[in-house]
């Protein structure tokens, strides 16, 4: 008789347990997913050999490019549309820019206009 009654009472104690452990997991896992998120990415560019390496580029929105001057030559990275610019960078010199919102961004060097680049924002 002993064997039937500890029987019967395990059976809604294991349930109140996984009842418990699907809450927690329910209240925990929005947390965790928050946390994991990723902050907007970083990509780096050069200017190397009077070019902009790469030349053309798809990121989502959000992401900042970081452009690096590796020439000896002074360059700069100017939007055809003047959405934005940089100073003239001289060698090992940076000049970050973040795309918040989506669409087709042509550049150029104002020092040497035949340097040009794209960069594409679009979710991804």
């Amino acid at each position: 008789m002993s064997y039937a009654f500890s029987r019967a009472t395990t059976h809604p104690l294991r349930a109140r347990a996984a009842l418990a452990l699907v809450l927690c997991a329910a209240f925990v896992m929005p947390a965790i997913f928050a946390v994991a998120a990723s902050p907007a990415s970083v990509v780096d560019l050069d200017i190397t050999k009077f070019a902009f390496a790469p030349k053309e580029i798809t990121i989502a929105p959000g992401t900042k490019i970081i452009w690096s001057n590796r020439d000896e030559t002074p360059h700069t990275v100017t939007s055809n549309d003047k959405s934005f610019a940089s100073k003239g960078l001289d060698t090992d010199d940076k000049f970050e820019q973040t795309f918040a919102s989506e669409g087709d961004f042509t550049y150029y060097c104002t020092l040497h206009p035949f340097m040009t680049g794209v960069v594409h924002v679009h979710k991804q």
